[in-house]
């Protein structure tokens, strides 16, 4: 993910509960390069065991994103990101 992509995506990144207050620990891995390898998973096909060693453990972006599945989170993600996109067209949200 470049610098102006991310710029873009992080003001649209639920909020994790620690930083609301909401207890909790701090996540031990940046949420950009979850994103980066759950893309990176997408875009080539591969298998979550198959990951780079240049992203977090396979089993760690795992757990990010079946955390983020279960809890709805991609979805909203995905609207928000849909919205700014359609925003930008000129068109509702």
């Amino acid at each position: 993910m470049t610098d102006a992509e991310w710029a873009v995506v992080r003001p649209l990144l639920p909020v994790p509960g620690w930083l609301r207050g909401r207890g909790g620990q701090p996540e031990a891995y940046c949420h950009r390069a979850m994103l980066d390898a759950v893309r990176y998973l997408v875009d080539n096909g591969i298998k979550w065991r198959a990951m780079p060693a240049d992203f977090p453990l396979w089993d760690r972006v795992y757990a990010f994103f079946r955390r983020w599945r279960d809890h709805v989170l991609v979805r909203e993600f995905h609207d928000r990101l849909r919205g700014r996109v359609r925003e930008k067209a000129g068109r509702d949200a």
